[in-house]
């Protein structure tokens, strides 16, 4: 029997570079201390550069190690199959509706709301991009055949700019997506996002909603009210919701929440 394939979301190959990183760096400040290549200040400074990077990239192959074993779908916690299934209890769809998934990835949350929408259908999208090279559209289509899913689709396009027209989609979702995109404004991309929902569908995004990334999160929610969205929430989901805070703590997920709404 097929089985679907998830992935993890902590690159495999982000994880052996950082800790690859540490084991040069290791060795090198090991050469330098056990050898007189150099002298004088400038060995004082190089093992103190040494030092301090294999200490920073130690610590971030330990951070990296524990969120790769923690999102492990076939691991023991379970807790990426457990945010996806939080995440997809929020979109409801009409009869023959049509929701969208942003940042779809390895197809997950697409295949979860396409199962709990059997009467309509779900478009999952992403633009696979090379830090994520093992997520593509074959293994999303997949993973559907593979769940038994046939009310999904999958295309290629860019979240900063849907091309999509307005008021295309019933209900529009995302997991852990916007952090990762390199932009000052985040929240514009939730509107471009909110851009193709249609009047009366709902909305469910989860992501890191620290300020640091998103800047104020209570003027968003008043954003989106002054602009007639109703029942905005932004959810504390690190808090008990989808995770406890002794979960979220080590793996700095702290800032965790679900926007939901509808317009």
């Amino acid at each position: 029997m097929m089985k679907p394939n998830y992935k993890n979301w902590v690159p495999k190959g982000m994880l052996i570079s950082v800790m690859a990183g540490a084991a040069v760096t290791g060795i090198l400040f090991i050469v330098v201390l056990s050898t007189d290549f150099l002298a004088g200040s400038a060995r004082l400074a190089t093992e103190l550069i040494l030092g301090v990077l294999f200490v920073v990239l130690l610590a971030g192959s330990a951070l990296f190690l524990n969120l790769y074993n923690t999102f492990s779908y076939n691991g023991t916690k379970q807790f990426a199959r457990r945010i996806i299934d939080k995440v997809s209890d929020y979109v409801v769809l009409p009869e023959n509706g049509v929701g969208l998934d942003v940042g779809c990835g390895s197809g997950a949350l697409t295949i979860a709301c396409a199962k709990k929408n059997p009467h309509a259908s779900m478009v999952g999208l992403d633009r696979w991009g090379r830090e994520y090279a093992s997520f593509n559209k074959p293994l999303c289509e997949s993973n559907a055949k593979a769940e038994g899913v046939s009310n999904t689709s999958f295309v290629q396009r860019d979240a900063c700019k849907l091309d999509f027209p307005d008021e295309h989609f019933d209900a529009v979702t995302s997991n852990y997506c916007y952090h990762n995109i390199p932009t000052r404004d985040r929240q514009a991309i939730i509107l471009e996002t909110l851009r193709v929902l249609k009047k009366g569908g709902t909305f469910a995004i989860h992501d890191e909603f620290s300020r640091s990334r998103y800047g104020d999160t209570d003027q968003l929610v008043k954003k989106l009210r002054d602009m007639g969205y109703e029942k905005v929430e932004l959810l504390d989901t690190a808090n008990g919701l989808f995770m406890t805070r002794k979960e979220a703590v080590p793996l700095c997920l702290t800032g965790s929440g679900l926007l939901v709404g509808k317009k």
